[in-house]
């Protein structure tokens, strides 16, 4: 009689656990679908209202005068991609170096100041970089420009690569370090030779990231590019970018313009999306080696 009550209250037990689990596992499925549920309503919308008006004008052409249908955005197409490569010339060697001092070098803590002070820098709103760049670099030169855009692009990355490097390289192990300076290599040349080689795929992923992040900041390029309806000849004039153009037509009172910032913001989530599937491919190896 005994053994038959614990084998029902074991029986009970296993099906209380079971429908416990079962209640975790549709609570977590729901979470994992509101997760996708907006990425999926934006690309859908996306593709609704602008896919139809792409075409080859919309990518060579200059924007039409106010009030005039037609045309293209390819000067903010072409601006974007400048922008992005300025900021990476400023972005990638300052931030990765900076993380190579703080993964390889310093001391605890000035380490931990700097540390600090990237921590703050990730969390600022980014119309205040383009408040700080405005009284840097536009003020002093009189006038809007794509070197001011690019300038402050780039000093948004530099935190995020810092301490994404710093991660990345403290990740690769200490043996590699002690082997190259047990056989006389000098401290900057395993550096060079050893960590940072180990350590690439990690961090072209965590700069491609952050290009992903700036790639459609608005507000700061208001203070500094401006934005152009032409194409722009020279660094020290205002250029035109996908973010900038599409708030521009966005609020506009033109249908042929809604139209096109329904397009433009198509092709921006593209460029994000092919950034992303980008890291996604440079991280596959080492998904495969942790999973075996």
């Amino acid at each position: 009689m005994a053994n038959l009550n614990q084998h029902n209250m074991n029986s009970t037990n296993h099906s209380w656990r079971n429908f416990k689990n079962g209640v975790m596992q549709t609570l977590t499925f729901v979470c994992a679908i509101l997760v996708i549920t907006p990425l999926v309503l934006v690309f859908y919308h996306l593709l609704w209202q602008g896919f139809t008006s792409i075409n080859l004008d919309f990518f060579t052409q200059l924007p039409k005068p106010t009030g005039e249908t037609g045309g293209g955005i390819g000067n903010a197409i072409v601006g974007t991609f400048v922008l992005l490569g300025e900021a990476a010339l400023l972005g990638v060697p300052v931030g990765v170096l900076g993380g190579v001092y703080l993964s390889e070098y310093g001391t605890t803590k000035l380490n931990w100041w700097i540390r600090f002070t990237a921590d703050i820098l990730n969390g600022v709103p980014s119309i205040t970089w383009g408040i700080v760049v405005y009284a840097l670099l536009v003020v002093p030169m009189h006038g809007f420009s794509a070197l001011a855009g690019g300038v402050v692009l780039g000093m948004m990355m530099i935190p995020l690569v810092m301490r994404t490097t710093e991660e990345i390289l403290q990740l690769v192990p200490n043996g590699y370090r002690e082997a190259a300076l047990a056989l006389g290599v000098v401290k900057w040349r395993t550096i060079v030779q050893i960590v940072i080689p180990a350590a690439l795929k990690g961090i072209i992923t965590c700069v491609l990231l952050a290009l992903a992040r700036i790639a459609g900041e608005t507000a700061p390029l208001m203070f500094t590019a401006l934005g152009n309806q032409y194409w722009s000849q020279k660094l020290t004039d205002p250029m035109a970018a996908l973010p900038l153009q599409i708030f521009n037509y966005a609020i506009s009172p033109y249908d042929d313009w809604h139209r096109q910032a329904w397009a433009g913001a198509l092709i921006l989530l593209l460029l994000v999306l092919s950034i992303n599937v980008g890291v996604r491919f440079l991280t596959r190896d080492r998904s495969r080696q942790r999973n075996n």
